[in-house]
């Protein structure tokens, strides 16, 4: 187990930017040869060379603390019809799988630790979507921690 002092923290120290861009680029290769994922990006994905520089700059801002990413994952994720718990799953083994080949430890362990959180999120944030359109906005009335939209 970890401690804080020893958890590695984004910067430019952690991994250089080729290493980041190694890792997106041969996790995205592996998940677009997944039986399940595969599909999916294949469908919502029009350019992939676009796609793969948004999620470097996604991955950059994780790992290096970089600041070029601008999207709305949640957003995006929230608008595919066909994701589920299933899908969620296999992203984050399928990563995990990438990142055990990197020759970085604590590139590693940062990326598998921020890949978790990132699936958990954008997982739930689904979940919720979905039941926002299933009940409609009523159904967050009385939840904890809830606000309306503005």
């Amino acid at each position: 187990m970890s401690t804080c002092h020893d958890a590695p923290m984004p910067g430019p120290s952690l991994c250089s930017e080729e290493e980041v861009t190694r890792l997106v680029h041969a996790f995205y290769a592996r998940a677009r040869r997944d039986e399940l994922l595969g599909p999916i990006f294949e469908r919502h994905v029009d350019d992939w060379p676009v796609h793969l520089a948004n999620l470097v700059d996604f991955w950059s801002a994780m790992l290096r603390g970089t600041r070029r990413f601008s999207g709305a994952p949640v957003q995006r994720h929230n608008a595919l019809p066909e994701l589920g718990v299933s899908a969620f799953e296999r992203w984050l083994a399928l990563f995990t799988q990438t990142t055990s080949e990197l020759d970085n430890p604590r590139m590693r362990q940062l990326a598998d630790e921020s890949a978790r959180r990132l699936a958990v999120t954008l997982f739930e944030r689904y979940e919720e979507a979905l039941r926002v359109r299933r009940d409609g906005p009523r159904a967050h009335d009385g939840m904890c921690g809830s606000t309306p939209a503005g």
